[in-house]
């Protein structure tokens, strides 16, 4: 069985991100792409679906410290048993073609056995490689376990390498204290020669320099400035170097309801959070990181605005077919499994507004805009415009029907709004004279139809009853002030109808049905980070630091936390590390300290 969600640890090369669980194990590792298939799937599967094991042998070993060194996503894991204590080291090399894991064991006191148990399966486990050893033709001469598969090659090197078991590799070896043995496992085109060993003490020093330089230039403030960094650096971990998609989380398939079906494959590029991570970025001093993100989105969604997506792959890639894998049998016993995603072909009128924002705040930071980028954005107009009468499935990604959401509905008068002050403050050309009367109809249409007089509160659909946490975005998008009645109201109803008995909130009530899937799921964190913002931003400062101090507190040791949280089992739910709860965190802390640096001007409504 695969460990607890929050037992595992995130590395990266801006590649790829596997998983590292607290017992030595990776269990999840997709080469050389975060999108590409996996190579190890026990996250998802079992043993035999395959995982890189390398911890003590002895049963009673113990982990005593876990830690990132420094600002980095170097991972440190301090084991003790009866015969000594050990240290291992395990990162990603940055800045190669090729992509590889490194794990070094270095003995601190007396001696230890290690164990080391390795099971290759590519192509989500559906292939067994062709295993061989061979002679590494480099100055060292060494050897090298040879795994061979279709377009894909892998290559383990090290001093002590396991020898074939069971369809698999495993061995043990001795480490005592002064001794360091490294391990590397590297990636190829089967076509190519064996990659080069990597010189591990030089990749280790880049790799640390890189991710402390990087997190140095943190903008951070007030109690919260270490959750802060360590979410913004997920989300730079969580972004592709050379291409710039951010993917919403490195895995797949991590159920939102413990052997239910709400497994989604989340290893894709959304336009939304992508474009509400620029927002976190740019707030934080990253403007070449958004600037990158936003050349990655207008590579994406050059040509007809009738054919964007709501999702792309990591390299802009439109096709993302939902297939599920009924041969592994989930997490916790959780199907299916899925790779793709069908929400790729629904419309979810709000992303335009997503993106218009986020563009808008990166020109108030500086960011200016060329011949493309402001062209593509009046091209995304004309699609709202064309479409602004049709129903949507909403932020959510229903599965249902298409109804009239009141969140995609004030994202449609956000994206107008954008534009009319694009044109207002910041001297661009266009229709804003058109723009205007969109919006100005817009607004006057959600606030008689997407606002409930009977109950107080905007809701969900046009014309329900049903509450909706998304609507905690209409004042951060400057639709209505923080303090407005309208807004209070909804609050109001919010807590009401969505938090449960410990103080985290819902999505909205999947009894409703309107999501199309059976019932149940978890606090979805993003939320209640947003009900942070929203009580920060109304004086309401106690209840936001209760808040914000248990949301904090549901990380993990290394600061990661998933999508959800199973509050009834006091475990994380959803794919992780999730891409959406750390940039809200990063929205809620700078509500908490009074960050205000990028907002949106908002008007009052008539």
């Amino acid at each position: 069985m695969a460990a607890l969600i929050e037992d595992y640890a995130l590395l990266s090369d801006l590649q790829t991100g596997p998983l590292i669980s607290r017992e030595g194990s990776v269990d999840w590792l997709c080469f050389p792409r975060f999108d590409s298939p996996s190579v190890f799937s026990r996250l998802v599967g079992s043993d035999e679906h395959g995982h890189w094991l390398l911890a003590p042998s002895d049963p009673g070993a113990a982990v005593v410290d876990r830690h990132y060194v420094e600002s980095t996503f170097v991972l440190q894991t301090v084991w003790e048993a009866s015969g000594g204590r050990i240290l291992v080291t395990d990162f990603m090399p940055l800045g190669d073609s090729s992509s590889s894991l490194v794990r070094r064991v270095t003995g601190l006191v007396g001696s230890m056995e290690m164990r080391q148990e390795l099971r290759i399966r590519p192509g989500y486990s559906t292939v067994l490689p062709w295993m061989s050893r061979v002679i590494d033709s480099g100055p060292t001469a060494s050897l090298v376990l040879l795994a061979m598969a279709g377009p894909d090659a892998f290559a383990l090197r090290g001093p002590h390498l396991p020898q074939a078991h069971a369809h698999g590799h495993e061995g043990t070896f001795l480490i005592s204290e002064g001794e360091t043995v490294d391990f590397e496992l590297a990636w190829f085109p089967s076509h190519r020669p064996v990659p080069a060993a990597t010189d591990v003490d030089a990749a280790l020093e880049v790799a640390t320099e890189y991710w402390t330089r990087w997190g140095s230039h943190c903008r951070q403030d007030g109690a919260y400035g270490g959750a802060v960094k360590r979410s913004l650096l997920v989300l730079r971990a969580l972004t592709h170097m050379e291409t710039g998609g951010i993917v919403a989380a490195p895995t797949t398939s991590l159920p939102e309801d413990f052997g239910g079906p709400r497994n989604w494959d989340y290893r894709y590029c959304w336009l939304r959070d992508a474009a509400l991570t620029l927002e976190s970025m740019l707030t934080h001093g990253y403007e070449t990181e958004a600037l990158q993100w936003r050349n990655w989105l207008l590579r994406a969604l050059a040509g007809d605005p009738e054919q964007m997506q709501i999702m792309y792959g990591v390299g802009g890639e439109r096709e993302l077919p939902e297939r599920e894998l009924t041969h592994l049998p989930g997490y916790a016993d959780s199907k299916p499994v899925r790779i793709g995603n069908a929400a790729v072909s629904q419309f979810q009128a709000d992303v335009v507004g997503e993106v218009m924002v986020a563009l808008e705040r990166l020109r108030m930071a500086g960011g200016k805009e060329d011949h493309f980028s402001w062209a593509l954005q009046q091209a995304l107009l004309g699609f709202v415009e064309k479409h602004i009468d049709d129903r949507d499935f909403g932020l959510w990604e229903m599965r249902g029907e298409a109804q009239y959401f009141t969140h995609s509905r004030v994202m449609m008068w956000a994206a107008f709004n954008s534009a009319v002050r694009a044109v207002r403050l910041h001297g661009l050309t266009g229709d804003v004279e058109k723009w205007e009367h969109l919006r100005d109809r817009l607004r006057e249409e959600i606030m008689r139809q997407g606002f409930n007089r009977s109950i107080g509160s905007f809701t969900q659909t046009y014309g329900g009853t049903q509450t909706d946490a998304a609507l905690l975005v209409m004042p951060q998008v400057g639709f209505l002030p923080y303090n407005d009645e309208h807004m209070l109201g909804t609050v109001a109803r919010l807590e009401q109808e969505l938090l449960t008995g410990d103080g985290l909130l819902l999505r909205y009530r999947t009894e409703s049905g309107v999501d199309g899937l059976e019932p149940g799921e978890h606090p979805f964190l993003a939320c209640s980070f947003w009900l942070v913002e929203q009580y920060a931003r109304t004086g309401r400062h106690g209840e936001a630091k209760t808040l914000m101090d248990k949301l904090v507190g549901l990380t993990n040791e290394l600061g990661l936390l998933s999508e959800e949280y199973a509050s009834d089992e006091g475990r994380m739910a959803g794919n992780f590390p999730q891409a959406f709860s750390h940039l809200t965190l990063v929205r809620a802390a700078d509500a908490m300290h009074g960050v205000d640096r990028l907002s949106l001007a908002v008007e009052e409504p008539e």
